[in-house]
């Protein structure tokens, strides 16, 4: 018995789609210089893309009145004792401290005066942090996803947002990771059981119409 393709597998049982609700928010998942620096220890090419990507969907959001929620990562920088065993696991987030380059916004991407900026310790934007509640009060019922990377943070933050009641959207042009590998099949994995991944003018298009 051959193999099946994984498009052939996941038929008829995973896939669904969601869509959009009544209300969206843009969430930008820690578009930070790390990440797109040539020579730092994060960086990934595919979210240099992504970056640009954004700038557009960003745009347009503040144009029609989406709300925008950005994220960072930020650790005390003496301990590092707020990472807990992520920073053990994974090290390289010890760059993510107040006053490092590498942890700063990227200049493309600034977050507004007027736009809430979460500070947080683990890969979900949702974990320990007040997002949740804060998107419930205004009656927000979708959130858009574009950041970094795709099979960290955005995946994290998709399955959490599923689990708090939200439709979970990610624009597939304005994620990125190291490797398309891993990309890729986060992507999949996130439109199969999570949410939908679609592109960026579908995205742009519901945006003109909430």
């Amino acid at each position: 018995m051959s193999e099946q393709s994984a498009d052939a597998n996941y038929q008829g049982v995973w896939g669904n789609r969601i869509g959009f609700g009544n209300k969206a928010a843009l969430l930008m998942i820690d578009f930070m210089q790390g990440y797109t620096r040539e020579g730092a220890p994060l960086f990934a090419p595919g979210v240099v893309s992504a970056v640009a990507e954004s700038v557009e969907l960003l745009a347009c959001a503040r144009r029609y009145g989406i709300a925008v929620v950005h994220t960072n990562i930020r650790y005390h920088p003496g301990h590092f004792a707020d990472g807990g065993i992520w920073v053990k696991k994974a090290p390289v987030m010890k760059d993510m401290i107040e006053g490092n380059p590498l942890a700063a916004f990227c200049t493309e991407v600034l977050p507004q005066p007027d736009e809430v900026v979460i500070s947080k310790q683990y890969a979900s934007a949702f974990f320990g942090s007040s997002l949740a509640p804060m998107l419930h009060a205004q009656g927000i019922d979708t959130v858009v996803l574009a950041g970094c990377s795709t099979s960290g943070c955005i995946r994290a933050t998709a399955v959490d947002a599923v689990q708090h009641g939200f439709r979970t959207i990610v624009v597939r042009e304005c994620v990125g990771d190291r490797h398309p590998a891993p990309h890729e099949a986060n992507l999949f994995d996130i439109d199969s059981k999570y949410g939908d991944v679609v592109s960026k003018q579908e995205a742009m298009r519901q945006f003109k119409e909430q």
